[in-house]
């Protein structure tokens, strides 16, 4: 007899509530985790799934953990996940992941954590290279977090590039504390006939893959001098370690930390932070650069750039509250922002892209952002500034394509003029909450030297919203992109009533990083958020 496959299809998971919305025909996604709103699945893994949250106090973002349903009948798995949160809990340190909250909800078991826009550590291995500078800062950062876990008696036990994220500031941070232990913990009688191998074998200490219950502080110390290593070396070691590839500064420090004994080691993760300190203060560390270690040391430099072309701060305008979120990343296309205190109590804001990419992108942006500081006598004149700048781009013959978007904004006239040359997003959204696309279109400045610029006036009450923005990533559906993009709009702002500038554009610049995932990361969508003082919440 034929089975009913759809009798087979339909989903038994133990313990799944009512309220549950199902994705991708299997990973269940609640509307609610105790008193966090879910947004979406961040991630599913072995024992646990992760979504992304928000604080209902704060409305930021925060990542929640749960445990999966089948496990919650597991008396080993649900202390050791109890553990994590006390473990998180009793840490404060800007170097390690911050805890939110923690409990039961009707789907079992939650920890609400911080959420962090980053990159693993090994993504950043096999992505892009890592000066020996920083990668011993990195390396110093790892070691302070460690030392505070340590001074709480804590061992991480599972210390490897995956559950180290690097922001997108530069800054690191240690996650997953699911195998972590307290120093206080005792092991069972019956320990070694239940022991299993817990951790990754290529950061393993020697003891701890003998005895995994029962390791102190030399084990995560091992663990860092294998991570210390890998950064050095500007790859995965995949568990072949050779001393002689690293700069002779380093024989000694690495020699110790990867002892086969832990006896042999450092003891202390302080006394490795004062010998790998001192060598990065050292003249060996000049001397011993590698000859790559020049280009890669430049690239560093590039992103510090970054801040001048994209600042991270907006202008304090009078009776405009601005929000600026963008995905600062070097292999996307150059972007340049500016803004303008014009006459009249009126104001201007412009982001350029170039058509380059990574740091030739950049380079552009910055030349770019050269011609329009000398051409700011204009910046109240849109449409002659667009002329102008395109002229100087023909008259240089620099082969390239720029993306320019102009907003003139007259808060005492409640009305707003843009143009947009190549493309461009603005969206505004009235008091009642309709949404309204904004645009004056003519082509990208530097493929006709005798463009003729023209722009679109609208009017801007007070209660109004603006939204503008750079291009969104095309995925190869663009139907798709088109109703994702208009959707996403109109649908976050709606759910974000009573959230402040700076919050919409960051919900939002989140949501389409999670929707478009690897797109991001080739094209780096940047959005702003105007609105207006003493206006009715959307």
């Amino acid at each position: 007899m034929p089975e009913d496959d759809d009798f087979h299809k339909q989903h038994t998971l133990a313990g799944i509530p009512k309220d549950f919305i199902i994705i991708s025909g299997e990973t269940p996604v609640p509307k609610m985790i105790g008193p966090y709103k879910i947004e979406c699945l961040l991630e599913k893994g072995g024992m646990s799934i992760l979504y992304l949250g928000t604080h209902p106090e704060t409305n930021e973002p925060t990542t929640i953990k749960v445990l999966l349903p089948r496990f919650l009948s597991n008396p080993d798995v649900v202390q050791r996940f109890l553990t994590e949160a006390e473990i998180i809990a009793m840490t404060d340190h800007p170097n390690i992941v911050k805890l939110y909250g923690h409990g039961e909800w009707e789907g079992g078991l939650y920890i609400a954590m911080e959420y962090i826009q980053g990159v693993s550590l090994r993504q950043t291995l096999l992505q892009s290279p890592i000066s020996l500078k920083r990668a011993l800062e990195i390396i110093i950062d790892i070691a302070y977090a460690l030392c505070h876990l340590h001074t709480h008696g804590v061992i991480h036990r599972d210390l490897k590039p995956e559950n180290i994220l690097i922001t997108e500031t530069g800054q690191v941070k240690v996650i997953d504390f699911g195998i972590a232990q307290l120093l206080t913990e005792k092991t069972s009688v019956d320990a070694p006939a239940k022991q299993k191998l817990i951790g990754t074998p290529t950061y393993m200490s020697p003891e701890q893959r003998e005895n995994p219950e029962n390791v102190s502080y030399p084990s995560d110390i091992y663990s860092l001098g294998i991570i210390a290593y890998e950064l050095v070396l500007g790859k995965l070691s995949h568990g072949h370690i050779h001393l002689s590839l690293m700069p002779k500064g380093l024989h000694k420090i690495l020699n110790k930390v990867l002892q086969f004994q832990p006896q042999d080691r450092y003891q202390d993760i302080v006394d490795f932070i004062t010998d790998v300190s001192s060598y990065l203060n050292s003249t060996s560390l000049h001397k011993e650069n590698k000859a790559s270690d020049q280009l890669t040391e430049m690239l560093e430099n590039l992103h510090l750039a970054q801040e001048v072309l994209v600042p991270s701060k907006t202008p304090n305008w009078n009776d405009l509250e601005i929000g600026l979120s963008t995905q600062k990343n070097l292999g996307s296309h150059g972007i340049y922002f500016d803004f303008f205190s014009l006459p009249n109590d009126s104001y201007g804001i412009l982001i350029a892209e170039t058509s380059a990419k990574s740091a030739e992108g950049l380079i552009y942006s910055a030349l770019f952002c050269g011609m329009v500081q000398s051409l700011k006598p204009l910046a109240d004149k849109p449409i002659e500034l667009a002329t102008m700048l395109n002229t100087l781009i023909h008259s240089n013959e620099i082969n390239q394509i720029f993306t320019v978007q102009y907003l003139s904004l007259f808060p005492k006239e409640n009305r707003l003029q843009y143009l947009t040359c190549g493309y461009g997003n603005l969206w505004k959204i009235d008091k009642a909450g309709n949404t309204f696309k904004i645009g004056a279109h003519n082509i990208a400045i530097g493929i006709n030297p005798e463009i003729k610029i023209i722009d679109v006036s609208s009017p801007w009450e007070k209660g109004d919203t603006l939204i503008l923005g750079t291009q969104l990533p095309i995925p190869s559906d663009e139907t798709m992109t088109n109703e994702f993009s208009e959707q996403l709009f109109q649908q976050m702002l709606t759910e974000l009533v009573s959230t402040n500038s700076q919050k919409i554009v960051e919900a939002l610049l989140r949501k389409i990083k999670l929707s478009l995932g690897k797109l991001c990361q080739e094209r780096s969508p940047s959005l702003i958020c105007i609105r207006r003082a003493n206006c009715t919440r959307l």
